[in-house]
């Protein structure tokens, strides 16, 4: 008797170790190097909503009016490749129902622009490139990938520090399931500004002011996969006070709630589901059916090789 190997047998082991070979290599390699922070963005959001804000054609601070922030944010594709960083540089404009339909940034109420420099795995500062402002934490413009159920330390550029927002559980935008975290900001001293004394109940011509803080509720839906913010809602308030004085003077902008319009919210869900979705297909979908299929396969080849069926010798007598 000879043991004969059929051409079959050999294909489906073939195949099934190429299968198993494959999956291990997304699982192992290409679904962890998708996991980066693009280079190339070229996106915008923006929050909407009721508020006040310092009118200084009135010398007063107007309130009920609508308050829109706009930020734009353009990769720098060219350093992100020199560096092997995400490079991004971000524009933010606050605008009022006066400086809205105007053309130049810097005639908003307020107008910023910042360079953040990101770790394109973890999501986590770098120090190069001409990053500005130098900023801390985990969680900016977008949290790192994998969103974990835990308190993240989330930059507030308002503030110029970076502020603990916790874990409160999963809701959903536009039928898309994400993590809510949540934060609030004690009333902190941010800087100073050169203003008449008499805006802030001083006799002097000209005083130095100090610049208040607070911000009484932060909220960020965030993908758990992609790590994408699907929806804000901020509640800023911006005052001035006398140097010295624990009571604020002016209220140069003050909203109990401000929040990603339904534009935004729309794009950011529609992004943050089909980034996920290829994340998922290289993660898990592909890995496990390819897995199944490659080791049925193996297995399939293996046992018809073994088993092989025997063909009785001839002989001439």
């Amino acid at each position: 008797m000879r043991r004969s190997t059929s051409r079959l047998c050999l294909i489906l082991l073939g195949t099934g170790v190429f299968l198993l070979v494959l999956t291990q290599l997304l699982v192992w390699y290409v679904e962890p190097r998708a996991k980066r922070t693009p280079t190339d963005v070229n996106s915008t959001t923006v929050f909407s909503g009721k508020g006040s804000y310092f009118d200084t054609g009135s010398v007063s601070t107007v309130d009920g009016q609508t308050i829109t922030i706009t930020r734009r944010v353009l990769g720098d594709v060219a350093g992100s490749e020199r560096s092997g960083n995400a490079i991004w540089d971000v524009s933010t404009q606050i605008d009022t129902p006066k400086t809205l339909p105007l053309a130049d940034p810097r005639k908003s109420l307020q107008w910023t622009t910042e360079r953040w420099v990101t770790d394109r795995r973890t999501n986590l500062p770098v120090r190069c490139c001409e990053e500005k402002p130098r900023f801390e934490g985990e969680a900016y413009l977008k949290f790192p990938f994998d969103v974990e159920k835990r308190v993240y330390t989330w930059w507030d550029s308002a503030l110029g520090a970076a502020v603990p927002l916790e874990f409160k559980g999963t809701t959903k935008i536009r039928g898309h399931r994400g993590y809510l975290f949540v934060g609030t900001v004690a009333a902190t001293a941010t800087g100073t500004r050169q203003v008449p004394g008499a805006l802030v109940g001083r006799r002097q011509g000209q005083v130095l002011a100090e610049e208040w803080y607070s911000n009484a509720g932060i909220e960020l839906t965030v993908d758990q996969r992609t790590g994408r913010i699907m929806n804000a809602v901020t509640a800023p308030t911006k005052t001035l006070r006398a140097p010295g004085s624990k009571k604020d003077a002016v209220t140069l902008l003050s909203s109990k709630r401000l929040e990603f319009t339904e534009a935004t919210r729309r794009e950011q869900v529609t992004l943050a589901s089909d980034d996920g979705s290829r994340l998922k297909l290289l993660g898990e979908t592909v890995p496990v059916v390819g897995g199944i299929a490659g080791g049925l396969l193996a297995a399939a080849g293996v046992v018809m090789l073994i088993r092989g069926r025997r063909r009785p010798e001839h002989s001439d007598e």
